[in-house]
């Protein structure tokens, strides 16, 4: 009896894995019922609403057809839309006042201030009243625009942080104000209001911010355009100081004394002088004062124009004008509801009785 007394516990310890392996696989069997429900109930419901329409076919066609008719017929009706597209590029950061008024444009035709929009855009009235909508986006771009503009996001922040961020991080979570180059679209009723828009469109660039911005972009410019100038009025006092040394020289060419080397040759002394190293710094000056000059001349003003809108806009499709297609579409989905509906009540009808 006594050796029979130390198996006991093991006994033991084997059924209480036994019954914990049997309660995980009756919960893994009540979770994958419970997953097969769910895709039955999903089937089910997708076999009733076919049913539905099976059992309604020629009236949900007949719906159909109608829809599509009234579709189409107030599609014909409805006025036309135009739209046409300008890009521009801002300078001094004059990209977010851009932004900013563009969806102010929006407010004014959402409440029909259209006296605002004619003073703005100095228009008719009746053509401000066929403006519908201003659109702004991100400019056409190429992968290369996209590198160069992540290798310069990443210049700009912490070594340490740029190694988390990758280039496809970037990417997905740009802003509208992260390009150089935006994209506005105008969707009007008349289809030749585009070019009246540009001069009203090229005053939103111009703010407080961005004045300052060039302001002291130009006081910059001439501070090193003064100590260009400065520097090169130094080189040209040592070139007079040179010039002055060489015509000393060929003064004293009958009194030029004549020494012996070592080897027994003459050599005639000579003062040393630096004329090809100033004449190198000199134009090194020149060309960077070249350069500041073109660098104020190219961005002279806020924005540059590099396409501007058509004279006559091009026809505007949205989905949300396509009648012919949304109507049968809303028509069926109301009908299956419907169908549905009625179906269920009278099982619950059924089922309480």
């Amino acid at each position: 009896m006594s050796k029979e007394l130390p198996q006991q516990p093991k006994q033991s310890e084997e059924v209480d894995l036994g019954q914990l392996f049997k309660l995980i696989g009756n919960a893994f069997d009540r979770l994958f019922e419970f997953i097969g429900s769910i895709f039955k109930t999903i089937f089910s419901v997708i076999i009733y609403a076919l049913r539905a329409v099976l059992d309604n076919i020629k009236i949900i066609v007949v719906s159909v057809i109608i829809a599509g008719v009234l579709g189409y017929g107030l599609e014909k009706t409805t006025p036309s839309f135009y739209s046409s597209s300008m890009l521009v590029k801002p300078y001094f950061d004059s990209k977010f006042q851009l932004v900013t008024n563009v969806n102010y444009y929006n407010a004014l035709i959402e409440v029909e201030d259209y006296k605002s929009l004619t003073n703005l855009f100095n228009i008719e009235l009746e053509d401000a009243v066929q403006l519908r909508e201003f659109e702004i986006s991100p400019g056409p771009e190429t992968e290369n625009d996209r590198i160069i503009q992540y290798d310069r996001f990443v210049r700009s922040i912490d070594s340490v942080r740029a190694q988390d961020i990758s280039f496809e991080d970037y990417i997905s979570n740009r802003s509208i104000y992260t390009g150089d180059v935006f994209q506005i679209n105008v969707i009007s009723e008349k289809k030749d209001i585009f070019k009246s828009l540009e001069d009203g469109l090229n005053s939103t660039f111009t703010n407080t911010y961005s004045t300052k911005m060039m302001k002291k972009r130009d006081s910059l410019i001439e501070i090193r355009k003064a100590r260009v100038k400065s520097s090169l009025k130094q080189i040209d006092s040592l070139k007079n100081v040179y010039i002055s040394v060489m015509e000393g020289e060929s003064k004293r060419i009958d009194n030029q004394s004549i020494s012996m080397s070592k080897e027994g040759v003459l050599v005639q002394e000579k003062t040393v002088t630096r004329e090809f190293d100033l004449l190198e710094k000199q134009l090194a000056l020149q060309q960077e004062l070249s350069t500041l000059e073109s660098e104020k001349i190219m961005d002279d003003v806020f924005f540059d124009v590099i396409s501007g809108f058509q004279e006559v806009g091009t026809k505007y499709r949205s989905w949300k004008n396509k009648y012919v297609l949304i109507f049968p579409v809303l028509t069926l989905v109301f009908l299956i509801v419907a169908f549905l509906t009625r179906k269920s009540i009278l099982y619950i009808k059924s089922y309480e009785a």
